[in-house]
């Protein structure tokens, strides 16, 4: 893994090729990868022995493993859309986000890049909101953002869009479900755009991808995992912002 000290060390642009390659293989997520590069000395060698690999965990066929053309186009549209790939250990990767257990390996990041090093808190709650509770979330949000705060949410319908709209000026981060390409809901890439400008965009997913019901629970530990701490403006009982309260406690935000 790259280093994990405060000023960080940047990849080659072999080696993000290669952390690319091995994060957009399949059965490989942010914790197999660590143990992968860990066991293997490095992603090239990861990357080299995961037909191995599977054969010895009794695989029915080998596991499809992302090509240096597929890694390679991926970089290539994402500096077209204005996405920087981050990976864990570099001077940019956001610090808080590098102490949790599953830390992605990259991430895929739009906008104001500096903001990612800010105090941020997460702001989340219900998407069928009530008036009440989304004019608290402005309030919060307003609040939060004059004491020097990035507002950290996930740009869903409801208190989401509420935190964020109010803390545009001030800076907030949109991390989302699916890739940069596919933003959920896509009534909400105006307000996306109104973000860049003093904020950023976040996803692990690659571009292409729409996001799926399970990819919101994965989404949600990166809000956490972004802020020091986690405010939640109104939830149902099995609600996603429950989720999102439970990984802040697990992770100690």
């Amino acid at each position: 893994m790259a280093d994990k000290n405060n000023g960080g060390v940047r990849l080659s642009d072999e080696q993000r090729l290669d952390w690319l390659r091995l994060i957009r293989s399949d059965n490989v997520g942010p914790r197999t990868f660590r143990s992968l590069v860990n066991h293997c000395g490095g992603a090239r060698a990861a990357l080299d022995a995961l037909p191995e690999l599977a054969r010895r965990g009794g695989a029915a066929k080998p596991a499809r493993i992302c090509s240096r053309e597929e890694a390679s186009r991926e970089i290539e549209n994402s500096k077209k859309r204005g996405i920087a790939l981050i990976a864990l250990g570099e001077p940019d990767y956001p610090s808080r986000l590098r102490m949790i257990d599953d830390a992605p390996p990259l991430i895929g990041v739009r906008g104001k890049m500096d903001v990612l090093a800010s105090h941020m808190i997460a702001v989340v709650g219900s998407r069928n909101a009530s008036a009440a509770g989304a004019k608290f979330a402005e309030r919060i949000a307003r609040e939060l953002g004059d004491a020097g705060f990035v507002v950290v949410s996930g740009l869903a319908r409801g208190i989401d869009a509420a935190a964020h709209r109010s803390s545009l000026g001030s800076g907030t981060v949109a991390v989302l479900a699916g890739g940069h390409d596919h933003i959920y809901p896509a009534e909400h890439v105006p307000l996306l755009e109104q973000i860049l400008p003093n904020g950023a965009a976040v996803s692990e997913m690659p571009l292409g991808w729409e996001p799926r019901g399970r990819d919101f629970p994965r989404r949600n530990r990166l809000i956490s995992g972004l802020a020091i701490g986690t405010i939640i403006v109104e939830a149902a009982r099995r609600s996603g912002s429950l989720i999102t309260a439970r990984m802040a406690n697990e992770q100690g935000r």
